[in-house]
């Protein structure tokens, strides 16, 4: 999936006095969108590279597990650096591991150029999924108070779908499909760097830089009887979005009938996109119901995706995305809201730590498992796999969805 955060930053570190600054929030907001778009601009290339160079889809599974290996280390080893070293550096880290990605890329003819460009984006994300996004909370004016929300819960998901479009078109209509791609992705990293160089800095430089590099993963005890539902969700949706990214572009050219990388883009899109439509319908709900509700609309799509297959509809593929994505959506943000009420400030940071553990981990799992089942099996089976583990995280779900109960900070 989604390479794009399961929770937006709200708000700074504490202790930290905000300094708004318009320039600082242009150059961030525009680094955390080109960062997204880049990261996806490569998988409309799936089927060319298949054609011409005779990679599998065991490659591109095996290329998708090194994106979330570079995202998994990035956001747990690097992801409280910022507070240390100050946002701007990080967010400049970020845009260079983006570009140095897409340089990588330019002349892919084996499966190891991928896997390493992948790895290199993805550590370039989960960077840009922490220091960028407090960068933009940092930059951003206090009123109006819901901007920052705005830019952090949005910006991935518009980068990821403006990514996998754009290289859609340019593949069907540029030139030089496989070097063109990705000069316009570094144009665009080399653009981020212009405007971070030029920005000024907006958080805090404290001591302990050292020890921040030490993975903090935990969860409030009060937190632990949501787990269950937590990770079914989680484990679940994500598994379907690493699925679109490994194996879209072979469900299209096989199991839909068309090799159009433009066609790709929208069923790519049509998946990613609906969630941050989903994401304010479930908020408007109890968690619990949030939960329950969205893991049925997510379910219902997924089976949706088994019926297109089946019937080589490209209409109903797209639209069971869509459906499979606002599920997502709804179920996703329930169940991080959910968590995160139990979290006093100072266990907010492990806490989603924790969530980005399951989710990215959940992800890579299913990769590597149906990378391993394409020696034996076809998309077409592989696919109703992930609609078993759709409906077994339905039922789970359901049975363990619960109500939290809330933690107020304890006074200073």
């Amino acid at each position: 999936m989604p390479t794009a955060p399961a929770q937006p930053v709200t708000a700074t570190d504490p202790g930290t006095e905000h300094r708004a600054s318009p320039r600082a929030l242009v150059a961030a907001t525009l680094t955390l969108v080109l960062a997204f778009a880049v990261s996806s601009s490569p998988v409309p290339l799936f089927t060319t590279y298949r054609r011409a160079d005779g990679l599998t889809d065991g490659d591109f599974s095996l290329a998708t597990v090194a994106y979330f290996a570079g995202t998994i280390l990035a956001l747990l080893v690097l992801g409280r650096l910022s507070t240390h070293l100050g946002r701007r550096p990080l967010a400049l880290a970020a845009a260079a591991l983006l570009l140095a990605g897409a340089l990588v890329m330019l002349r892919v003819d084996s499966v190891a150029p991928l896997a390493l460009g992948r790895f290199l984006s993805g550590l370039g994300c989960g960077i840009a999924s922490s220091a960028v996004m407090s960068y933009v909370v940092d930059a951003a004016p206090r009123r109006p108070a819901w901007l920052a929300t705005m830019i952090t819960s949005q910006s991935p998901m518009v980068g990821l779908t403006l990514g996998a479009l754009g290289s859609g078109l340019l593949v069907e209509h540029g030139p030089r499909p496989t070097t063109t791609v990705f000069l316009v992705g570094a144009g665009a990293m080399t653009l981020c760097l212009l405007a971070l160089a030029i920005a000024p800095e907006t958080g805090p430089r404290i001591r302990g830089a050292l020890a921040s590099l030490r993975p903090r993963v935990a969860v409030p005890a009060a937190a632990r009887p949501l787990l269950p539902a937590l990770a079914a969700v989680v484990v679940s949706t994500w598994a379907m979005g690493s699925f679109y990214q490994a194996f879209g572009p072979s469900v299209v050219a096989d199991g839909l009938g068309t090799d159009d990388a433009v066609v790709f883009g929208v069923v790519f899109s049509a998946y990613m996109l609906p969630s941050v439509l989903g994401a304010p319908i479930g908020g408007r709900m109890r968690i619990r119901t949030a939960q329950r509700t969205g893991m049925a609309v997510f379910v219902l799509g997924v089976l949706g995706v088994l019926t297109a297959l089946a019937l080589d509809s490209v209409v109903l593929f797209i639209a069971a995305s869509v459906v499979a994505g606002a599920g997502q959506g709804m179920a996703m943000s329930a169940s991080v809201r959910s968590v995160l009420s139990t979290a006093t400030p100072a266990e907010t940071a492990p806490t989603m730590a924790a969530v980005y553990l399951l989710s990215y981990s959940g992800a890579m799992a299913a990769s590597l498992i149906s990378g391993q089942l394409t020696r034996w099996y076809g998309v077409e089976q592989i696919v109703i796999g992930y609609g078993a583990l759709a409906v077994a995280a339905a039922v789970v779900t359901a049975l363990c969805a619960r109500e939290p109960r809330p933690v107020e900070a304890p006074a200073a």
